[in-house]
């Protein structure tokens, strides 16, 4: 399985949420994990607010960002690219997303038409997860 992963998917791997055990057995699973390289900025500020808002000891911060940086280079990245622009603008003609929340569909759309061979597209935003499921992408949760 190809496992596409948002940030709010990605953040599940290094702190314990809801659904956290569900996405890493799909994540072991997985014969590639692929996500978009605007996830690194947004995922290492998921870190950081976490840590503002729940007083992480910086420690405990420093060994998530150290085994993301590590997972990170294992990752297959869709870089932003005037292809994947314009995916991008189809899809925020069509659906009301963010802008980040546009690159990940976007990126994972243009994935599947590369690998499409058993591809999951994890989100845990339930308006990214709707358009993702109306593009033809199997969602997880």
């Amino acid at each position: 399985m190809i496992l596409y992963l948002d940030t709010s998917a990605l953040v599940k791997r290094y702190f314990l949420e809801q659904q956290s055990d569900e996405l890493l057995s799909r994540w072991v699973q997985a014969v590639n994990i692929v996500t978009s390289s605007v996830a690194y900025a947004e995922t290492v500020a998921s870190f950081f607010r976490k840590k503002r808002e729940a007083a992480f000891e910086e420690e405990m911060i420093q060994q998530v960002l150290d085994a993301f940086c590590l997972d990170w280079k294992s990752f297959l990245r869709v870089e932003v690219t005037d292809e994947l622009n314009e995916i991008v603008l189809r899809v925020v003609e069509s659906y009301p997303l963010r802008g980040f929340d546009a690159i990940h569909l976007a990126s994972a759309v243009l994935t599947r038409g590369s690998l499409p061979d058993d591809f999951l597209f994890a989100c845990f935003d339930q308006r990214l997860a709707q358009a993702a499921r109306e593009e033809g992408l199997v969602t997880f949760p």
